[in-house]
């Protein structure tokens, strides 16, 4: 268990992230951060409140002050607008640079030792901006996508075969948005590959569906997006560090050569300990996925080229 860690942003997804936190008893305390007066102070005390009906005592406090966040040992960065239907993504990078850019600034200066795992979007982007304003190491700057967009796909296969989620494994990489790379490959279930079970027409269907997993939730809310789903991906990357897990997940790092990419934040497998991303692991590509991963690095590297730091 962690002393303190910091949720920014008050809104669905870090609300109910700092919820499932609180509930697993990730930290003794949980500061909940957001602009806006009263948000987090009333969102923080009613799930403070819930703890003897859960049956946590971790203590959640909601606050516009980013002092009371002082030597978090963990940030769980959600802050920035909300895509609207119609928005991809990338039209939501200059707005939502600024705001994760004031959010680095403050965790470097109050935390300068902290983890920091972004779930803001464009993910990939805002990892990048974190990394380059608080000058921490990539170990300590992660971010959470491809856990989203494997259960995603997981779901779909899931779904389609008629089985449980519990016995399909599967792997996302590739940016957080149009160009995921679902690894059909290495898809299987209870080790059977999950080519065997399915045609792949269906597949791809699959994994189209899959691509617009965000954007299907976003045209039936029309006002908001996704936070359920991603929210538990956050919640399990910091569980495996809090814990020492050791877990391999995928999740956005930035790259140093690792699949014959450099300078990018991009979803890879990644090994998450107490020391945050304590490992990249890098498994063979068909010339197809290789392809598709450098053609997603190259997407997110174009969005980089729009934000001015």
């Amino acid at each position: 268990m962690m002393k303190k860690i910091t949720v920014v942003g008050a809104g669905h997804v870090g609300a109910t992230l700092a919820q499932r936190v609180a509930e697993q008893e990730l930290a003794r305390e949980v500061v909940l951060v957001d602009i806006l007066e009263g948000i987090p102070q009333g969102k923080g005390l009613d799930q403070w409140q819930s703890g003897p009906i859960e049956g946590f005592d971790t203590k959640i406090i909601g606050t516009n002050d980013y002092g009371l966040a002082a030597n978090s040992d963990m940030f769980l960065v959600t802050a920035g607008i909300a895509r609207k239907p119609g928005m991809s993504r990338d039209d939501l990078v200059r707005t939502n640079a600024d705001i994760v850019k004031a959010v680095a600034q403050e965790i470097k200066r109050l935390a300068p030792k902290a983890i920091v795992v972004v779930i803001s979007n464009p993910l990939d982007v805002m990892c990048w901006v974190t990394k380059q304003v608080t000058g921490f190491p990539r170990e300590r700057v992660v971010g959470m996508a491809g856990i989203l967009d494997t259960a995603r796909y997981r779901m779909f296969l899931g779904e389609a075969l008629n089985l449980s989620v519990e016995d399909i494994q599967a792997m996302v990489l590739g940016g957080h948005g149009d160009t995921m790379v679902p690894m059909i490959g290495y898809t299987t279930v209870s080790g059977i590959p999950v080519t065997q079970l399915i045609d792949r027409p269906a597949l791809d269907k699959i994994v189209e569906r899959t691509r617009n997993g965000g954007a299907e939730i976003v045209a039936h809310l029309k006002t908001g997006s996704a936070y359920y789903a991603p929210s538990s991906g956050a919640a399990q990357m910091a569980e495996a560090i809090v814990k020492d897990k050791k877990r391999l997940l995928p999740c956005s790092a930035w790259l140093n050569g690792e699949y014959g990419i450099s300078g990018v934040y991009l979803g890879v497998p990644c090994k998450l300990g107490a020391a945050g991303l304590e490992g990249i692991v890098q498994v063979q590509l068909s010339a197809d996925e290789q392809t598709a991963l450098q053609k997603s690095a190259d997407s997110v590297k174009k969005t980089m080229d729009a934000v001015k730091l």
